[in-house]
């Protein structure tokens, strides 16, 4: 099986240190990948990393074969690599339709579109929501309905890969079940999904494979299934595991 995206040696950081310390990672073609370890591991630099906002010092990242480490944020947006923040992710001070056509003009210079509209049948289909707030600001939306949004503004276009940052953060039990259903649907769709994620057990039933990152490394990989049957979880957090073998 091919991969979607690859990363051998990564290091990265802010300042003079490195948090990242050689990281290693495979997302297949057509997979979800999720990632878990515990605050402070160095799990949402790696996704800033591979969205482009943290420079890499070391190592690659290759998104279906070619190395888009010297690609800007806009530019790996373009070779097919999206990406929904945790926080910030929407014009607060602008209307739902508005924010779907500026990611769809930001998002689609070169890239693939499926359909004209800023929000095609397909896209109403996975956000049922979204239409009967078109002209409602995205500030006045609920926590889970501007996640929504970030969601298909990401959308607008269809990745290759779709990378999310603790997207169930902070969110309802129905609008949890709701993301992790969607996260689903897209990767049915055949969007390769990598997603950090502190909620473990929701975000590992619809995964292929399980990361566990640790202190800037990755302490282990496994089929998400195995580490779900796994007694105490949170022995991973701790960083309790052996370090996967080269």
């Amino acid at each position: 099986m091919t991969d979607a995206l690859n990363v051998t040696g990564l290091r990265a950081g802010y300042g003079e240190g490195d948090i990242l310390r050689g990281i290693g990672l495979a997302l297949p073609e057509g997979k979800v990948v999720t990632i878990i370890g515990p605050n402070g591991s160095g799990k949402s630099t790696l996704i800033k990393t591979l969205a482009g906002l943290l420079p890499v010092r070391q190592g690659e990242i290759v998104l279906r074969g070619k190395n888009v480490n010297t690609l800007s944020p806009p530019g790996r947006v373009k070779a097919g690599l999206s990406y929904v923040p945790q926080e910030y992710n929407v014009f607060r001070n602008l209307t739902v339709l508005e924010n779907l056509k500026i990611a769809q003009e930001f998002m689609t210079v070169g890239g693939a579109v499926r359909g004209s509209k800023a929000i095609s049948d397909e896209l109403i289909e996975l956000f049922p929501e979204l239409p009967s707030k078109f002209k409602a600001l995205a500030g006045n939306l609920s926590g889970g309905q501007r996640q929504m949004l970030a969601f298909a503004c990401t959308l607008t276009v269809w990745p290759a890969v779709l990378m999310l940052d603790e997207p169930s953060a902070g969110l309802s039990p129905k609008y949890m079940a709701d993301i992790f259903d969607t996260v689903k649907k897209v990767n049915g769709k055949g969007v390769s999904v990598l997603m950090i994620e502190q909620n473990a057990i929701e975000a590992l039933r619809i995964s292929d494979t399980c990361i566990v990152m640790a202190n800037g490394q990755v302490r282990m990989t496994a089929p998400a299934g195995e580490v779900l049957g796994m007694k105490d979880l949170h022995s991973l957090y701790l960083g309790d595991v052996k370090e996967e073998a080269a």
